[in-house]
């Protein structure tokens, strides 16, 4: 059944989201030496990394294959080492990724022959499993229509998830990631995570996402800190 489960998901995943095109290391290189990022670029031109601080906290942000099958073409992925309270659980999804992820969920614990867990199924699917999905309404409605915050606490998504990062969320460059294109932003274990789809492979699009996610970092060292020297 997890043979079937797998060849349903890369073809729906094929269907939804395109690959991306490429981003010339060179652009990303010349932009990161402007706000001061440090930049490197992966042995034979697999993708490239950035490095910088928010909050005195490091954080590294790196284009390459992607380490999950909901993924096509590249990923684009971040990660910052807050030290917040890491009890803390919240998740941006796009709702497109949330919808496909609970279909798959659905037929994969249907299907009363499958007898066995595949450990290449994303956790983002236990995710879905432990966390409620919260909102409320001082954030505008199209937010909720493309995007579902699921936590541990409301309150704890409440503190993070402020009408600034909302509104980035929402206001990508043109062209711009659709809807469709998976995306999710995520504060756990004490850290904050970031992971799409890179498309499109574009300047804009890079920097849109890096001003996210140093933004993300900037709202939870703020809300959810435990550091009372913040």
């Amino acid at each position: 059944m997890f043979e079937r489960f797998k060849k349903v998901f890369a073809k729906d995943a094929k269907e939804a989201f395109a690959p991306s095109s490429q981003l010339a290391s060179s652009q990303v290189s010349e932009w990161a030496g402007t706000r001061g990022f440090a930049f490197s670029e992966r042995s034979e031109g697999k993708g490239f990394s950035l490095e910088g601080t928010v909050g005195n906290k490091p954080w590294r942000m790196e284009r390459g294959r992607p380490s999950r099958n909901f993924i096509r073409g590249e990923e684009l992925r971040a990660r910052a080492e807050l030290g917040i309270n890491e009890d803390v659980a919240v998740l941006v999804m796009n709702r497109r990724l949330k919808d496909a992820l609970e279909k798959k969920a659905y037929q994969l614990y249907t299907d009363t022959l499958q007898t066995t867990a595949d450990p290449n199924l994303p956790e983002e699917m236990r995710w879905l499993a432990m966390y409620q999905e919260v909102g409320w309404d001082s954030i505008p409605k199209p937010f909720w229509e493309r995007y579902a915050v699921l936590a541990d606490e409301r309150d704890h998504a409440l503190a993070w998830l402020d009408a600034g990062l909302a509104g980035l969320l929402m206001d990508w460059p043109e062209p711009g990631p659709t809807a469709e294109v998976p995306f999710m932003l995520m504060l756990l274990r004490g850290k904050a995570y970031l992971r799409m789809e890179c498309t499109p492979s574009d300047m804009p699009t890079l920097e849109h996402a890096a001003t996210i996610f140093t933004s993300a970092c900037e709202a939870a060292l703020g809300g959810l800190s435990t550091d009372i020297s913040l």
